[in-house]
């Protein structure tokens, strides 16, 4: 994991509605009509929650119709497993350096 993806990944999991998520998902997948009824949240604000842990990886999105000819989006959780510590950190910024604007950078390098 590289510094982009480690700080995608941290965002995407720096929010409480994004947490929430990720418990509600850990059962199983939903479709998201289901999912916002169980966060008390709206639709439009859960797509955009859903949206940002899909760019990061975190969650898999996909469509298919009910027997009635619906289309009904389901998302699950993708599988992860990340140890955030000096060295995870240290790690990805030797893979990726990029710098405060998030373009790279070749400080530090020979």
């Amino acid at each position: 994991m590289d510094s982009e993806e480690l700080l995608a990944f941290l965002a995407a999991v720096g929010h409480a509605q994004r947490i929430r998520i990720i418990s509600e998902l850990a059962s199983g997948q939903l479709y998201v009509s289901e999912l916002a009824r169980r966060l008390g949240v709206s639709r439009p604000l859960l797509y955009m929650h859903l949206e940002r842990m899909e760019k990061a990886g975190l969650v898999v999105g996909r469509l298919e119709l009910s027997d009635d000819g619906k289309a009904l989006k389901y998302f699950e959780l993708a599988p992860f497993d990340v140890r955030l510590n000096v060295d995870t950190i240290s790690a990805a910024v030797r893979q990726g350096r990029t710098g405060d604007d998030g373009q790279q950078s070749d400080r530090g390098t020979p």
